[in-house]
């Protein structure tokens, strides 16, 4: 059974199942909604838990020994199971299997790993957790969509804002929530219930955003160049390597030139993103910069990239960070030529 994040409270009002796995790559929703279980576990009479977490040589018989063994009192108990590396392997695969064809009436299993891939959520182990309990897949929400969670968390507690304030706190903790949690709750403990104005907001929130490569790559595919200006602003800040920058830009270029040239000699797209190793998530980023972008506009990008790796080797002159700048300006749909990073 899958069940969307949001779905999660109205399930445990109504139910509890006896298996749960969690996953993501956002650590604050992961922890919340095993919260959530864990509460709603221990008012339902699981009264004993164990932790067992998988590190190099774990011992997969350890997993069925706890749902065999009763607790010490006679009372259910909750299996709490983390796979920091999100693979089980062989052991693991076979023991999540049998304990998915035998769940334990008395035990109440829950499962919490990191984001994992297609090929993962395909595994023979995944899909039988998934047919035997519940899986929630545990996702930040992208950029357009988190002053909505904002609000949503500020509506928790009694508060509000309005849309420039709420999109105001999402550019200061962009990629990551759990700074943004923070920041919610310190609305709380300095202002009352009721509205917040835009003054009280910018006093209270700090610029936490954790600016990484990821959201350089999607700022470079949506032609957003506010957010381009602002990454890489941050990202030269935080000391990031430019090497590392140029290798981002120049692949997310490369991908895009690769499949424009098919597009162009007519070939589906669909057989181009799989060649390029284009899915999940990425996929539709890339298709809507398709749209905006010519094989010129494409192959000049690749010798900018090839100018900024010489001037990166001590070959010419100029400002890395400029550079890479303006190698984004060039893929944006109307490049702001005043725009500049602060140093």
């Amino acid at each position: 059974m899958l069940l969307k994040a949001e779905q999660l409270a109205a399930h445990l009002e109504r139910e509890l199942r006896p298996l749960y796995l969690l996953y993501g790559d956002e650590p604050l929703l992961v922890i919340e909604a095993a919260d959530a279980i864990r509460k709603k576990a221990r008012s339902s009479g699981y009264a004993e838990r164990e932790v067992l977490t998988v590190l190099p040589q774990f011992d997969w018989g350890s997993l069925l020994a706890a749902g065999s063994n009763m607790s010490l009192f006679g009372d259910r108990k909750l299996i709490d199971l983390r796979i920091p590396n999100g693979k089980p392997g062989k052991d693991g695969s076979a023991a999540l299997q049998q304990w998915s064809k035998h769940p334990s009436a008395d035990n109440l299993l829950l499962i919490t790993l990191p984001e994992l891939d297609w090929r993962e959520e395909k595994a023979a182990w995944f899909t039988a957790l998934a047919n035997a309990g519940v899986v929630i897949k545990l996702n930040a929400p992208p950029l357009a969509e988190l002053p909505g969670w904002i609000a949503g968390r500020l509506r928790r507690q009694q508060q509000s804002a309005d849309d420039e304030s709420l999109k105001f706190i999402a550019e200061r903790v962009e990629g990551n929530l759990l700074a943004a949690h923070q920041e919610i709750q310190k609305l709380a403990l300095l202002y009352p219930a009721g509205k917040l104005s835009a003054t009280q907001i910018r006093d209270a929130v700090l610029n936490v955003a954790r600016y990484d490569i990821d959201g350089l790559r999607e700022a470079l595919l949506a032609g957003d160049v506010a957010r381009l200006v602002r990454t890489l602003d941050g990202l030269m800040q935080e000391g990031e390597a430019p090497p590392l920058i140029l290798w981002a830009m120049s692949e997310e270029i490369r991908a895009l030139a690769v499949i424009r040239s098919g597009l162009d000699a007519g070939r589906p797209i669909d057989m181009l993103l799989k060649d390029a190793k284009v899915w999940g998530p990425r996929a539709n980023p890339v298709k809507k910069a398709l749209q905006r972008l010519s094989t010129a506009q494409l192959e000049a990008a690749l010798q900018h990239a090839g100018k900024i790796d010489r001037l990166a080797k001590g070959i010419g002159q100029g400002n890395l960070w400029e550079e890479f700048l303006h190698l984004g300006l060039g893929l944006c749909p109307a490049g702001k030529p005043g725009a500049r990073i602060n140093r």
